[in-house]
């Protein structure tokens, strides 16, 4: 079928369906033969779908699942979450998609808050769910079982109103955010996404989202309804971006959403001009880097949070040789209103930075049993009696030409030496730097309680990165506050199951990890040993080399006015702090202190 029949047969089913799962039901009924999903040798076509998802929901019925209740689905990506997904759905009952990657503490609150009637799991996570007032589905275990029941559909519809999934935000274990999405705000992404994308039955679009990450919505449905397929790699493609580059190119993917730090990575490699690829979509956390000129597919950022379904703002990123800026968010996707608005929720001045808002079609009801927290995120739109805006957190400026450009959280900005700084600005200068892949920025305090920024960069393959050349590229376009004290070098940026960067398990820097520039030179005198027991512990670094910089390491004129009256309390001798700028290396210094001491004793 061509695109444009594919497309169009899209918008036909959903004008006369209200779900997304009416709407899958329609393209199951136009080509019953076509490739639905792949996960390694399994093969499912649409045929082989709906009959799996089918007997599956009749089983769910069984145990309770129906309009107003929910079935929790404790499934890695794999064709079997794409089977309990549209079972449940087929079932009337709202999912709550359950990573079982995430601690049994995490599971068991969710599961107590969703209160389920059904768990679907398979046999090997199924002794790790905690005992409750539901019916532990295992698909392996219970596939005679479930294969007893009818290929039909299920009877009963749902109402676009009724809840289609809980997503639970990062919250603590004891107390999860959870979000109600309905089955209308779904069907409006979805829809939007078919516009936008242009989604036909012979794309190919793979599932690599964690299943409790809301992104997974975002991968099975708009192509499940257009007659497209999805295809899963394994986990360790997934976390190799070459061995994920060749996995795209191989399976002729057309079209995908990948979390944005994969995306840096996926975006400089080099690229066969043949792929299939022709659009990668990426979201969830800061987007960092431009495309380079040549790359044969279009990146387009997404911004969205879940409170929200998915999507707020999209656009394509065009290449930027000197992008030193971050690359902007897009435009408000139809039905939905951004306002970048005050402390006082006034609107600022165009191209003023202000907190993102977010209003129109697709808010979430709110928190479910957290209203304290729900008044205080879902707030009165201030010029419309009735509506609501969700305050996002998030600073933003909305750019003459429509499109938003993204400037951190409101929560994120930290204090360094006086200043405010965004860390988030700061990697967008970092990552436009030849050689670095991807990269993330943090502020730590070291032991005397100094904040201080750490770089983590990720080097491009076949790329030697030094930590001058990086510090000088820094100083071109940022001042010297906001230029990091450490650059950590990490094979790959520690990802969250949503996705982001996490911060949390970003390392300390030591001398394992910490960039420098040619090999760590020793101390070699006494002079040059206790210079480097002073340095270490004044900049709150480990193994120093006698040849690294004072500056380059974080050092700064405060620090460096404490370090000559270390130098004058154990050395005896009386330097200006001119002597540091024309001597800032440990050996530089060791022998200005060797002169002046053989000056004083002349």
């Amino acid at each position: 079928m061509s695109g444009s029949n594919g497309s169009n047969g899209a918008r036909s089913a959903a004008s006369t369906g209200r779900t997304v799962a009416e709407i899958v039901a329609a393209q199951i009924s136009a080509g019953r033969s076509r490739l639905a999903v792949v996960d390694g040798d399994r093969t499912l076509t649409y045929a082989a779908l709906e009959a799996r998802a089918n007997v599956l929901a009749h089983h769910l019925r069984r145990h309770g699942a129906e309009r107003d209740r929910t079935v929790a689905l404790v499934l890695p990506r794999s064709a079997d979450l794409v089977i309990a997904v549209l079972a449940t759905l087929r079932s009337g009952a709202a999912c709550v998609p359950v990573d079982p990657a995430v601690p049994v503490e995490r599971v068991a609150a969710t599961l107590a808050d969703a209160r389920p009637c059904a768990i679907v799991t398979r046999r090997g996570l199924a002794a790790r769910m905690p005992r409750g007032a539901w019916h532990v589905v295992a698909l392996d275990r219970d596939g005679a079982e479930i294969e007893r029941h009818p290929t039909s559909a299920p009877d009963g519809a749902c109402r676009p109103s009724d809840v289609v999934y809980l997503v639970y935000g990062p919250a603590s274990a004891s107390r999860p955010e959870r979000e109600d999405i309905t089955h209308a705000s779904l069907l409006k992404r979805v829809l939007w996404q078919h516009a936008t994308v242009h989604v036909t039955p012979g794309d190919r679009a793979p599932l690599m989202s964690s299943s409790a990450f809301d992104a997974v919505v975002w991968e099975i449905w708009p192509y499940l309804t257009a007659g497209a397929s999805l295809h899963v790699p394994d986990d360790v493609t997934c976390m190799d971006p070459e061995a994920l580059r060749d996995w795209l190119v191989a399976h002729a993917i057309t079209i995908g959403f990948v979390p944005t730090p994969v995306a840096e990575r996926l975006i400089a490699l080099p690229w066969p001009t043949w792929t299939a690829l022709r659009t990668l979509l990426t979201g969830a956390d800061t987007l960092h880097r431009y495309p380079p000129d040549g790359l044969p597919f279009v990146l387009v950022n997404n911004y969205g949070p879940t409170e929200c379904t998915v999507v707020t703002t999209s656009g394509p990123v065009e290449p930027e040789p000197f992008g030193e800026t971050l690359p902007t968010i897009g435009r408000p996707i139809d039905n939905v209103d951004v306002l970048i608005l005050d402390e006082a929720m006034r609107p600022v001045a165009p191209d003023a930075a202000g907190e993102l808002y977010i209003g129109g079609a697709g808010l979430a009801r709110g928190y479910r049993g957290r209203p304290d927290l729900t008044a205080e995120r879902f707030v009165p739109h201030p010029d419309e009696p009735g509506a609501r805006l969700y305050r996002t957190g998030d600073r933003a400026r909305l750019l003459a030409d429509g499109r938003v450009a993204f400037l951190g959280r409101v929560d994120d900005q930290v204090k360094i030496r006086g200043y405010r700084v965004e860390p988030d600005e700061i990697a967008a200068a970092l990552g436009a730097q030849p050689g670095v892949a991807a990269c993330a920025v943090v502020a730590r305090d070291d032991d005397g309680g100094e904040r201080r920024l750490v770089a983590y960069v990720v080097a491009a393959p076949g790329a030697a990165l030094g930590r001058e050349a990086l510090g000088t590229a820094l100083r071109r376009s940022l001042p010297d506050y906001m230029v990091p004290a450490t650059f950590v070098v990490l094979s790959s940026l520690p990802l969250t199951t949503n996705g982001k960067v996490d911060r949390a398990a970003l390392p300390a820097p030591d001398a394992s990890n910490t960039l420098r520039d040619g090999e760590l030179v020793a101390p070699r005198t006494e002079v040059e040993t206790e210079l480097a027991a002073i340095l270490s512990a004044l900049l709150a670094v480990e193994g120093v080399s006698v040849e690294d910089n004072f500056f380059l390491l974080g050092g700064h004129s405060l620090l460096g006015t404490q370090l000559i009256v270390r130098v004058r309390d154990v050395f005896g001798v009386e330097l200006s702090l001119r002597t540091l700028f024309d001597a800032p290396t440990i050996a530089d210094l060791a022998a200005e202190i060797e002169r002046a001491r053989l000056a004083e004793a002349a």
